[in-house]
């Protein structure tokens, strides 16, 4: 690797220099050459004493080295605040990442893209929500980003992939890794077709603290958030509130009052959050149109059972007292539907319609 690019790496590694701290020395020294080319004790007027002392020891090419044999690979790369590449919507946040570690295709660092969150336990209703929103989004042209975590994230992954957009994965944890290791495939589609990135070096674990922070750039690489499934604790409304700081729209779709899931979402509508019902109401909000035509999800929608389950969750007992039907007639009947995709079935012998 080059002479630059390896004083980039050489501070991003130091111990107790955060992007603060980085930012303050490129302030005061310019490059990251220019920094380790300073005395230490004219830097510990910027940092402390144990970090100035680290970076008058100069870089460390054997620390480097596990990261020049990562970028023999041509599908990674590393992109720094001096890179023309670099997303430009980062820079119009508070704390942007000095340098991102990147997997896949770097062009779309810049594309417009939404983000979308939400609930890692999901319901069968809101990961196809996720995934057919991401992909009529993903067909406008927009790049879908979320965090490959379990439930909404994935399946937003998922829909942004089948369509020009793409999708961008920002990952708490270095890019030698994959978490959860459940979404190993994902993972490996992302790499191919769309992008992981992250800000954390390589072999960072999945340590709690950086996956707020991984939050930031989720909300900061995106036009707007949409929430689509995340209860009142759920981190999903930590992105929609740094969405908001950042100067972002921001989106929920509603769901069953009774639904503990839908609870986050309508606390952020009360807020002030955009009510959608269709991913038209996003673009439209967002100025973007549609470059294909969007996929709508098709179901069963005329069978006369759908009058008796609603769109509630409902018990078996129940549907036999709303439709009249015996258990044995009604057994079928859900079957059926379940295998043509119009219903779920759902912990606790419970059915809910797919809309």
């Amino acid at each position: 690797m080059d002479a630059e690019l390896a004083s980039w790496l050489a501070l991003n590694q130091i111990s107790g220099l955060g992007n603060e701290g980085l930012r303050r020395l490129l302030q005061a020294f310019g490059s990251p050459a220019h920094i380790f080319a300073t005395p230490a004790h004219v830097l510990r007027q910027v940092v402390k004493p144990a970090v100035a002392d680290a970076i008058a020891q100069g870089v460390d090419e054997a620390a480097l080295a596990p990261i020049g044999a990562w970028l023999e690979d041509p599908n990674n790369c590393v992109v720094t605040l001096a890179d023309p590449d670099y997303p430009q919507a980062l820079l119009n946040i508070s704390d942007p990442p000095l340098l991102l570690y990147v997997k896949g295709r770097r062009e779309l660092l810049n594309r417009p893209a939404l983000a979308i969150v939400g609930s890692r336990n999901a319901s069968a209703q809101g990961l196809k929500n996720a995934e057919a929103f991401a992909q009529a989004a993903s067909t406008a042209g927009l790049c879908i980003i979320s965090g490959m975590a379990h439930g909404i994230d994935a399946a937003a992954h998922r829909g942004g992939l089948h369509s020009t957009g793409s999708s961008i994965a920002v990952i708490g944890t270095g890019l030698d890794k994959v978490y959860p290791a459940a979404n190993r495939n994902l993972a490996h589609q992302l790499a191919q077709d769309g992008t992981l990135i992250s800000e954390f070096p390589l072999g960072t674990p999945p340590l709690a603290a950086n996956f707020p922070r991984r939050n930031r750039i989720i909300s900061g690489l995106s036009l707007g958030c949409l929430v689509v499934e995340a209860g009142l604790q759920s981190g999903s409304l930590i992105t929609a509130r740094m969405a908001l700081e950042q100067g972002r729209e921001v989106f929920a779709i509603p769901g069953s009052i009774h639904s503990p899931q839908a609870k986050g979402c309508h606390y952020l509508i009360k807020q002030g959050a955009k009510l959608v019902e269709c991913a038209q109401d996003i673009l439209e909000e967002l100025g973007c149109f549609p470059t294909g035509s969007i996929p709508v999800a098709t179901v069963p929608e005329d069978h006369p059972l759908f009058e008796h389950l609603g769109f509630d969750p409902v018990d078996m007992d129940s549907l036999c007292q709303r439709s009249g039907l015996t258990i044995e007639a009604l057994s079928a009947i859900l079957l059926q539907l379940e295998l043509e995709g119009g219903i779920v079935t759902m912990p606790g012998g419970l059915y809910q319609r797919i809309n």
